[in-house]
């Protein structure tokens, strides 16, 4: 088992989260709640909750593979937060800081899965 405090991954998909529940889900209008502004929410943290699961496995084929979703939800994210900006939801100036987040967690994954699958 690892401890998944200590790796850098988690600890800055962490931040992207609080990220994402302090600066981007306030902007959402009221009637997004159930919507939107909830798939947001439930991918970003999909994110490190799946980092968590995935560390608490045995191999490192099932770590791999709770990396992947964790990639995906990642993705999701991404996408989530865009459409809120073209639907006018979200400031430029808040996408591109949840866009770029977003980069250096799907690099950091990568480079984990990467590792692990080697």
């Amino acid at each position: 088992m690892r401890d998944y405090q200590k790796l850098d991954v988690w600890k800055k998909s962490h931040l992207m989260v609080l990220y994402v529940y302090k600066f981007i889900l306030p902007d959402f209008p009221a009637h997004e709640k159930y919507d939107l502004q909830s798939q947001v929410k439930r991918a970003a943290y999909s994110v490190p909750l799946n980092i968590v699961e995935g560390a608490g496995r045995r191999t490192e084929k099932d770590f791999a593979h709770f990396l992947d979703n964790a990639l995906g939800s990642v993705q999701e994210m991404e996408y989530a937060c865009f459409l809120a900006k073209d639907l006018e939801y979200l400031e430029e100036s808040k996408y591109l800081e949840i866009y770029k987040m977003a980069g250096e967690v799907k690099a950091m994954l990568i480079g984990l899965i990467k590792h692990l699958r080697q």
